[in-house]
């Protein structure tokens, strides 16, 4: 199984060049309607067996508001290396090597603890955010509150088609 060049990322580890990839679109798994992201690696030169490596968490777009965390390449350098451990040889071929990093280990691998973002709308706000950290976030009005350009014989949720006079 040889990896897709178009949209990969070049990586080193211990000397080592590797390409690795997120898949452009998720997949759906039958039942709770989101699936783990997932992020494929293979040796540059001379690819042999890729790595498959699940994280405990959700693409950034997903639809159901999954938490979710940027996938940077001090990430995947920590996945290479714990893949390299468990067994897996980049350059015998074979079927995809799987590795599931489990929450406990995201810490481990990060160097820190994991900063989630919530997909919401307009952007991402982190977890344990609130509206005021979406800088492009516009107020809805609630229904509860009364729309000042009705007036009182207009039905309730229609709004005046008068203009305002000109001045």
């Amino acid at each position: 199984m040889t990896m897709p060049r178009k949209g990969s990322r070049s990586i080193t580890v211990d000397g080592t060049a590797f390409r690795w990839r997120i898949r452009h679109r998720s997949t759906r798994r039958r039942g709770d309607g989101w699936s783990p992201l997932t992020v494929t690696v293979e040796r540059t030169e001379e690819p042999g067996r890729v790595l498959m490596v699940s994280f405990p968490f959700a693409r950034p777009d997903n639809p159901l508001g999954e938490r979710t965390i940027a996938v940077c390449p001090t990430l995947v350098a920590g996945c290479v290396r714990r893949a390299l451990e468990a067994g897996w040889t980049p350059g015998q071929q074979g079927s995809a090597f799987p590795l599931t990093v489990t929450e406990d280990e995201l810490t481990v691998l990060l160097g820190e603890p994991p900063h989630y973002l919530i997909p919401f709308l307009w952007g991402m706000i982190p977890e344990g955010g609130d509206i005021e950290d979406l800088p492009r976030c516009v107020e809805i009005w609630s229904r509860d509150k009364q729309n000042t350009s009705q007036t009182p014989s207009d039905p309730p949720g229609r709004a005046s088609t008068s203009s305002p006079p000109l001045s």
